[in-house]
């Protein structure tokens, strides 16, 4: 939705996790846009993982209670639901996301609804601007229909896309038989996509602790902010320009820019609070950005990553939005939890995309191909060895037959391949992209690691929400409802207009 009239993004001091404080900071901001929740609100935070080893990974409980709380204030009446929801990552369930971020309490105590987006009916949302990935997607039916839009994300950098802010978030608007599908070097296409299902009608971001360098592991960084807008691109501009990144370097903002969803200067832009932007900027110095490619990341350790081009007819050098920046991600997870890793992980290579170079693999040393576009020819351990592009185009892949990937079946795959390898001169992964829990999995089961998914201190209440998960959604599977309007992408019917968006003329 075009706006109409000039972006307003309000800067607040917030030192604490105090929900009163930021109640107040809240309701003062949706008061000066003039903005009051009506119909089905939905608050969506970042919670794309959770709990002690993960703290400032996600947007925390208290924060989304001052959110929740001041859109109650503003409620004349008009509001018919008041929820939170959200779809987290690596294949946790979102149960559990939940639990370890501590919001049921908080929920229960405000008195608001949960969605876990795996376990709703999933909507298909047609596409018709000209610069699509693809034709039409799906999401989460509380998404869909929501009337009232709320961002609540994390203050993060990303290793994938810079940073994620507001517009980033939108990954968890799909579950994950979704979210994965154009996860790869178009991402930043993908999420600019993403915002032609809806728009955020208020956005407020947790920067009291932001977290540099890393998105699922970031590193704590004190902003003590609480920032507040009302269009999404401008708000995410300004929290660039706070970190002395231009926006039109971040290929998302600058797609969505090109596509009509907001200004990202700052001349058109209002920017107000009790913080100005120069004071913001002097708070986030030093702040370290995601972007490092994989070959640099891996320096110095006993990992050797090799990365060529994706495939040629998609234009681009490295792939940003897939397995490389997966790896990155799953290394610092498994040191959260084994602070032995790099000392038990041996020599190991791991290829990404069509590389030309050399493999310097000695004898023992394994040497592993990551990812669908993965190829290289060469000899390893005396043997011509041939990889060949696995790449499908993208067109081949039809969100109607997407499936969840079960963890345990991934844990399963993983080790069989890595056992049945062990004399064979490499390991192949196949996916686009393999996930971070398939990579994490692989440096586990090759290096002795302790598993991420089995530690005592998780097992038994990550078991307890898979189980109630798979139940859940097998209850609605049997019912017949895991897609709303099943069939009619194949029809050629268009999907129902729902929710705020952009129209072709907007957009163009």
């Amino acid at each position: 939705m075009r706006p109409t009239q000039t972006p307003t993004v309000i800067l607040r001091h917030c030192d604490s996790y105090d929900p009163e404080r930021i109640r107040v900071l809240v309701g003062e901001a949706l008061e000066r846009l003039g903005l009051r929740p009506e119909g089905r609100t939905l608050v969506k935070p970042n919670i794309v993982s959770a709990g002690p080893l993960f703290q400032h990974a996600f947007t925390r409980p208290e924060f989304v209670e001052g959110v929740l709380r001041a859109l109650q204030d503003r409620d004349e009446g008009k509001m018919t639901e008041l929820a939170v929801g959200e779809r987290c990552g690596i294949t946790i369930p979102t149960r559990r996301a939940f639990e370890g971020a501590n919001y049921n309490p908080m929920l229960e105590r405000v008195g608001v609804k949960r969605y876990c987006f795996e376990e709703e009916p999933q909507v298909e949302i047609r596409y018709t601007h000209p610069e699509r990935l693809r034709d039409y997607v799906f999401t989460p039916e509380p998404v869909a229909k929501a009337d009232f839009f709320v961002n609540c994300p994390k203050f993060k950098a990303h290793p994938w896309t810079t940073v994620t802010f507001s517009m980033k978030n939108y990954i968890g608007i799909q579950d994950d038989r979704h979210r994965l599908i154009d996860h790869d070097h178009r991402l930043n296409e993908k999420i600019a996509d993403l915002q032609y299902i809806v728009q955020p009608r208020f956005i407020a971001i947790d920067a009291i602790t932001a977290g540099e360098g890393r998105m699922l592991t970031p590193i704590p960084f004190a902003l003590n902010m609480v920032i507040m807008g009302d269009n999404q691109l401008a708000f995410d501009a300004v929290c660039c320009h706070i970190i002395g990144v231009d926006p039109m370097t971040v290929d998302h903002l600058r797609f969505a820019h090109e596509r009509g969803f907001g200004p990202v200067t700052l001349d058109k832009i209002k920017i107000e609070g009790d913080v100005t932007l120069e004071e913001a900027k002097a708070r986030a110095k030093g702040f370290k950005v995601g972007l490092i490619r994989v070959e640099k990341y891996f320096e110095g350790t006993n990992i050797s990553a090799y990365a060529g081009p994706p495939p040629e007819n998609e234009h681009t050098d490295y792939c940003w939005g897939g397995c490389p920046g997966a790896i990155e991600e799953a290394i610092e997870i498994l040191r959260l939890f084994d602070d032995q890793l790099d000392q038990k992980m041996p020599r190991i290579h791991i290829v990404f995309g069509a590389y030309q170079g050399p493999i310097d693999a000695k004898e023992g040393e394994r040497v592993v191909f990551m990812g669908d576009c993965s190829a290289w020819k060469g000899e390893l351990k005396n043997k011509l060895v041939s990889v060949e592009s696995l790449y499908k185009d993208r067109a081949t892949k039809d969100p109607y037959h997407a499936e969840h990937q079960d963890i345990f079946a991934k844990m399963a795959s993983v080790l069989a391949k890595v056992k049945l390898s062990a004399n064979e001169p490499y390991i192949r992964f196949e996916g686009c992209p393999v996930s971070v829990a398939e990579q994490a999995l692989m440096l586990v089961f090759a290096a002795g690691a302790k598993n991420p998914f089995l530690d005592p201190r998780e097992s038994v209440a990550f078991n307890k929400a898979y189980l109630q998960w798979r139940g859940a959604t097998a209850m609605k599977r049997l019912k017949g409802i895991p897609y709303q309007r099943p069939g009619a992408a194949a029809r050629g019917e268009a999907a129902p207009e729902i929710g705020p968006k952009p129209t072709q003329a907007d957009a163009e």
